[in-house]
């Protein structure tokens, strides 16, 4: 998937001259922590984030340092921190320095942009002009299918050939130990593992395939050093460990 595909289209922006409550007022009714700035021809010149606000003299949440420390540093920088702490023109208190992305850009580019950046939200830029944006909440809606759509149908060889397909594709799945049947969409998951992840990331594997309705675990675990199999212990778990699928 790329950003054009779960960006948000219509997005509420300012200027650079739009007075900082109103732009604070529109954050709050809307529910939003950030608005792009754009110029007069539409251009995309700085964003507005609720980071840029923490520090105001509003709230008394200026940044206080010992005299001595202030006299050491350059006049320039007090005077900038005075003027983003105490002004009230979006200009003057937002981020100018934007990091935006193209519509094109894969969702891998863009979660790696914002963990190295550490923000929310990527403006969507198309030929300098703003077409959307990208926040965490887009990401999270690919992760939620829709309320209505109904599970998808699908018969225990097809749910086999899929999982197995996915195991195999997988570096860390023991593909040379294990087998995997599938009866009435319950998967059972049999033979030998060298770790308990391998278990975890098994029955993950098998959850996540669609048609399966729940996946029981018959794995006992391999010791590779005495080449030893130590089977689970106790009757529920020799019988093998039922989990619903989610």
């Amino acid at each position: 998937m790329k950003a054009a595909d779960v960006m948000t289209r219509r997005v509420l922006t300012v200027t650079r001259d739009t007075p900082l409550e109103d732009a604070v007022r529109l954050m709050l009714q809307q529910r939003i922590s950030g608005l792009p700035v754009l110029d007069e021809a539409g251009a995309l010149v700085g964003i507005l984030t609720e980071g840029d606000l923490l520090r105001r003299v509003e709230t008394g949440t200026v940044k206080k340092r010992p005299h001595w420390l202030e006299l050491l540093l350059p006049p320039g920088r007090l005077a900038a921190e005075y003027v983003h702490t105490h002004s009230h023109k979006v200009e003057d208190v937002m981020t100018a320095k934007v990091i935006s992305v193209t519509p094109e850009a894969p969702l891998e580019a863009i979660v790696d942009t914002m963990k190295r950046a550490r923000v929310k939200r990527v403006p969507v830029v198309d030929n300098g002009r703003l077409v959307g944006i990208v926040s965490r909440a887009d990401l999270l809606q690919t992760l939620a299918p829709p309320a209505d759509e109904a599970p998808t149908p699908a018969s225990d060889e097809e749910i086999r050939t899929r999982l197995w397909a996915e195991l195999e594709q997988s570096d860390w799945a023991p593909v040379k130990l294990i087998s995997v049947e599938v009866h009435d969409g319950v998967v059972a998951l049999k033979g030998s593992i060298t770790g308990e992840w391998e278990r975890e990331a098994l029955r993950v594997a098998a959850e996540n395939t669609p048609g399966v309705k729940a996946v029981e675990d018959h794995l006992a675990w391999f010791d590779p050093l005495s080449g030893s199999v130590l089977e689970p212990d106790g009757d529920e778990a020799r019988a093998g460990r039922r989990r619903p699928a989610p």
